[in-house]
């Protein structure tokens, strides 16, 4: 799998001063982490979910999950469960070894198509009970190979532990690696008088197993139900401030760049369908060209994506990185904020470069802003390693280039 995968390797060429590099299910943690990107969320229930994933390998996601929980009504589980086993039995008998049209490994096929159109995104399955983990490894049997993790629904210390232990059961169960991508979405870590004592706990349990612990994703909608709100298209989470509060303390206690923290990915945009707007556009019209990329900004802001695209933004200026997403045309403008400019990586390198280790200031090769060595080496790391997995764009290419791209692809 890449990033961009699914376009052209000229399209690619054109696009980036460093093209996203090729992972795979076995990558290490940190680069997995990173990649996640636009993680689309499908209900398990679906008849022909096998056909859905490979669908949407092809058009650029890379990582989805599979659910059992919010999704799906309390009596369907079982059917899930039966259809779950069904549909990666599909999977497995029709992404074998050198399937399809690229190699396993993403890299390119020669001949100018997109890389890998058979390969599988990242797959996880969204339980209820700790012992669904066990149960479904087991009833999967070889197939769950095509298997990278679990993500763990209303998790807290005491809720969170025999779910992790599951895993590792399971774990040693298929002899393969398989990650947790624990939900926080719980009222007490809503509630101001049990948060604190809360994200300790979750520091705790997730710290004892952070080699299984991908992600922690954020269930912003569960937390808005707790109050009976639910921000409309034209809001972002960070203007409904009980759940800013929330992801600023998130971040604060699980996201530090010491060491200690976790990747945290962005909430969930409930939005996918015109609707009647009241507010003014919010995507401005300056980074649109002329003909079609004005076209393409009409046709976002009849979607109401221009919202998503805000929170995009403050998703990543508040230390959030990928996106829960449950809608296919979310994904192409999660990956296409996600690429790095060509200022930020110059920014980057300059403040990492090894003559620069004692510190100090200096100013920016593009000349508009100070790089203070010291204070700002965790932001060029993790810039670098955002870099690394979805590529440096060209100097002279924006975001709409790659929205443009991304949606042709």
């Amino acid at each position: 799998m890449r990033h961009f995968g699914h376009i052209p390797a000229a399209a690619r060429a054109a696009l980036f001063h460093q093209e996203p590099v090729a992972f795979t299910a076995d990558s290490p943690a940190d680069t997995l982490a990173v990649a996640l990107g636009a993680t689309l969320y499908s209900p398990a229930t679906r008849p022909r979910l096998a056909d859905d994933v490979r669908k949407q390998a092809a058009r650029g996601v890379a990582s989805m999950v599979l659910c059992l929980e919010d999704s799906i009504d309390d009596a369907e589980v079982e059917a899930g469960e039966a259809n779950l086993v069904r549909q990666f039995a599909d999977l497995a008998a029709g992404t074998g070894e050198g399937a399809a049209t690229g190699d396993r490994d993403g890299a390119p096929d020669g001949n100018g198509a997109p890389d890998g159109p058979g390969d599988l995104p990242l797959l996880f399955i969204r339980v209820r009970e700790p012992q669904q983990i066990t149960d479904l490894v087991t009833r999967l049997g070889e197939t769950a190979r095509l298997l990278s993790g679990f993500v763990l629904p209303k998790f807290t210390e005491t809720r969170g532990r025999p779910f992790l232990e599951a895993l590792a059961v399971a774990e040693r169960d298929c002899g393969r690696r398989l990650f947790a991508m624990p939900v926080l979405e719980s009222p007490e870590l809503l509630h101001l008088e049990t948060r604190a004592e809360t994200l300790a706990g979750i520091a705790a349990v997730t710290g004892k197993y952070r080699e299984r612990i991908l992600a922690l994703r954020l269930g912003v909608t569960d937390f808005c139900s707790n109050y009976g709100l639910r921000r409309s298209p034209f809001m972002t989470a960070y203007d409904v401030q009980i759940v800013a509060a929330v992801i600023g303390d998130v971040v604060n206690v699980l996201g530090r760049a010491d060491g200690t923290g976790f990747t945290v990915t962005g909430p969930v945009w409930e939005y996918f369908r015109p609707g009647e707007r009241m507010f003014k556009p919010q995507l401005r019209r300056s980074p649109f060209l002329e003909g079609r990329a004005e076209d393409l900004r009409t046709t976002l802001i009849e979607h109401d994506l221009d919202g998503l695209l805000r929170e995009i933004e403050l998703d990543r200026a508040n230390g959030l990185l990928g996106k829960t997403c449950i809608h296919p045309t979310h994904v192409v403008p999660v990956h296409a904020l996600s690429v790095v400019s060509h200022e930020e990586f110059s920014d980057a390198q300059d403040i990492l470069r090894p003559e620069r280790g004692g510190g100090g200031v200096l100013r920016s090769a593009y000349t508009n802003k100070m790089n203070e060595v010291k204070p700002h080496r965790a932001w060029a790391e993790r810039t670098l390693r955002r870099a690394e997995v979805f590529g440096v764009a060209r100097e002279d290419v924006g975001f709409v280039e790659l929205l443009t791209a991304g949606l042709a692809g």
